[in-house]
């Protein structure tokens, strides 16, 4: 097939994120719990390729129905694991069951991860299709993912083991927490802990020396007073998986959920979270997802994520 091998890849491997379309249809609190469901399941990672490698065989009868197969289902199987690498929750177990799997291990976005990827690619793309160091390169490229994911299981667990112990040291007593990265990397890391009427949120780079400093961040559940039985409401709640705050601004009241992380929280414990969805009924929620990500980054907050992931404490901007 040569190098439309890796354009037909590189569609099947897109094909999960079909569900996006379901964002014309429905309103933007039901679409947080479609996104990343049946679509992204194991049934369909297993039976969609079926389909597909019927359709490719017909056009490209030199390679086998099982080779086309094997190639399918891995595209589909590498998407979902990437996907529950990063925190958003995938439905992996669809129809089954409803529980969104997470490992808390990859930011969404990841230039560490993704731009040698692409040098890869587009190697793959230059080489003619007989050259032979065309197996080097995809060799490479899949040797650093492994190895780039490996990194990151370890730094999370170090991580885990480095909140734990400053948890305890603080005698903050603590139902659930989480770790996840913050964006763009997988050295500084984003913990929340559950505590009774709040959250103790803090900030550890891999290279933090001594205890990890908390600010807590009231729940604010009465807010909802009188909203609590608005299907919204519960299906924002099931979304957040328990981990969420109620605030007012100027907008109106709106709904946090932790586990998106704060908006370059490491340098304003009063960050907005960047997942906030407002509650009045004529504000438009449908680029919930993506509005908050990039708010406020510049070169000068670039230079200061990088001096706090060196394990430098930055100075506290205090809003």
């Amino acid at each position: 097939m040569g190098k439309k091998a890796l354009l037909i890849g590189a569609i099947a491997q897109n094909l999960p994120d079909i569900d996006a379309l379901d964002a014309l249809f429905l309103s933007p609190a039901e679409n947080l719990l479609v996104h990343r469901g049946i679509t992204h399941s194991l049934v369909v990672a297993f039976l969609a390729p079926v389909g597909f490698s019927w359709l490719l065989r017909k056009k490209f009868s030199q390679v086998s129905f099982l080779h086309f197969y094997l190639f399918f289902l891995i595209q589909f199987l590498l998407h979902d694991f990437l996907d529950v690498c990063n925190s958003y929750g995938t439905g992996i177990f669809e129809p089954f069951s409803h529980q969104r799997v997470t490992f808390n291990l990859l930011y969404v976005i990841d230039p560490l991860f993704t731009l040698p990827l692409v040098i890869f690619c587009v190697a793959l793309l230059y080489l003619k299709h007989q050259h032979p160091a065309r197996k080097t390169w995809a060799g490479l490229g899949v040797l650093y993912c492994l190895l780039y994911i490996s990194l990151a299981v370890f730094h999370k667990q170090k991580i885990n083991h480095s909140i734990e112990e400053s948890l305890a040291k603080q005698s903050i007593s603590s139902t659930e927490h989480f770790t996840t990265p913050t964006p763009f990397n997988s050295l500084l890391w984003y913990s929340v802990a559950a505590v009774p009427g709040g959250y103790q949120v803090g900030y550890r780079s891999v290279f933090d020396r001594g205890w990890t400093k908390f600010h807590y961040i009231p729940q604010q559940e009465g807010l909802l007073q009188g909203l609590l039985d608005q299907k919204e409401v519960k299906d924002l709640k099931y979304f957040a998986r328990g981990f969420y705050t109620i605030s007012n601004d100027d907008y109106g009241l709106q709904f946090n959920v932790l586990r998106f992380g704060q908006v370059l929280g490491w340098e304003n414990p009063n960050a907005a979270f960047a997942f906030h969805f407002y509650l009045n009924a004529d504000y438009d929620n449908r680029l919930v997802m993506q509005r908050g990500r990039f708010s406020g980054w510049n070169r000068e907050s670039i230079k200061r994520m990088i001096q706090r992931i060196s394990g430098v404490e930055v100075p506290k901007k205090i809003e």
